[in-house]
């Protein structure tokens, strides 16, 4: 890496014409960014952008309307030795470009990130804000929980040197969900460290309804099995925790014909068990939206499980 990279930002939007230019005006408050490229997904979208008045931002359209795409079309209209990975509903806090870009510098990482910090303003977004960063809502996941600096298997966003970036072939257009860890799975199979810091922390806006959760944990546990299928290897124990709780659920429910009693267990120690995340975050943060956690969390473990079952069911490559 040269003394002084060259460094581009590239941000994937799709019905993002409220949220990008607070995006695009995080980036371009960084030091050292030379260059911010949206790929935009839809004309209200890419009209917000171009009226961002600076010589640094380009946009370039997304026909295929996906993440990856969008991220792969971003990526070859960059230039920088740095690839910064910014979503369209984010705000980079200041610093953040310089600490990652000195981080890989230190650690040779291919790929520096750090937490996902959601911030919700409805109560149920503030609910599923503390679901997403409960240990019964993210399992050992540190990009949610935080943790010691250090290799990881993962990590919100990215900052990553090109070349090791091209040398994977990108983001994996076949994924709708999931081309994150996936990219992050190829580039250690490579050799590379994805380097996990604490104080990269960026902001996330959570769904703002059941229905959307649904939708979001759904096909994140789709699109998951399908990567499982690609890369047995990748697998993590908190992955199997939703599916396993959905079939339990299934077999609760056939026993209850049977046997009421034995068939209350599993679904009295998960009511029990989120019941008192929600109680536990009330009492932390004041927050009356706690109340509603149990309820978010059930929304995401259900949607994961029956998406990452529906998947399997699929048998899709």
């Amino acid at each position: 890496m040269s003394s002084s990279p060259r460094v581009s930002v590239i941000i994937p939007a799709r019905e993002a014409a409220a949220t990008i230019a607070d995006a695009v005006t995080s980036a371009l408050a960084q030091q050292a960014v030379d260059e911010v490229v949206v790929a935009a997904a839809d004309p209200a979208t890419r009209s917000a952008v171009e009226r961002i008045d600076d010589p640094r931002v380009r946009v370039v359209g997304n026909p295929e309307g996906t993440t990856p795409a969008a991220l792969n079309r971003a990526l070859r209209h960059s230039t920088g030795d740095i690839v910064v990975r910014c979503d369209a509903h984010s705000v980079l806090p200041p610093g953040y470009v310089a600490r990652a870009v000195e981080l890989l510098e230190s650690t040779g990482a291919a790929n520096v990130g750090g937490r996902q910090v959601p911030r919700g303003t409805a109560p149920f977004e503030r609910a599923v804000a503390m679901a997403m960063v409960s240990p019964v809502g993210a399992g050992d996941a540190r990009y949610r929980l935080g943790g010691r600096p250090g290799p990881t298997d993962t990590v919100y966003l990215g900052v990553f040197r090109r070349s090791e970036l091209e040398a994977v072939g990108g983001f994996d257009e076949t994924l709708e969900r999931n081309q994150d860890y996936e990219l992050n799975w190829r580039l250690r199979q490579k050799g590379g460290v994805v380097w996990f810091d604490p104080e990269l922390a960026v902001e996330y806006r959570p769904r703002s309804s059941p229905k959307a959760l649904w939708r979001q944990y759904f096909d994140y546990g789709y699109w998951k099995r399908i990567v499982l299928r690609r890369h047995p290897g990748s697998l993590r124990w908190r992955q199997l925790a939703a599916p396993a709780l959905v079939v339990g659920l299934g077999v609760s429910a056939a026993l209850a014909l049977f046997d009421w009693r034995k068939a209350a267990v599993l679904p009295a120690v998960y009511a029990a068990t989120t019941a008192g995340a929600g109680v536990a975050d009330l009492v932390r943060r004041r927050d009356p939206a706690a109340l509603l956690e149990p309820a978010a969390l059930w929304v995401m473990h259900l949607a994961w499980g029956s998406g990452f079952i529906a998947g399997l069911l699929s048998g899709r490559r």
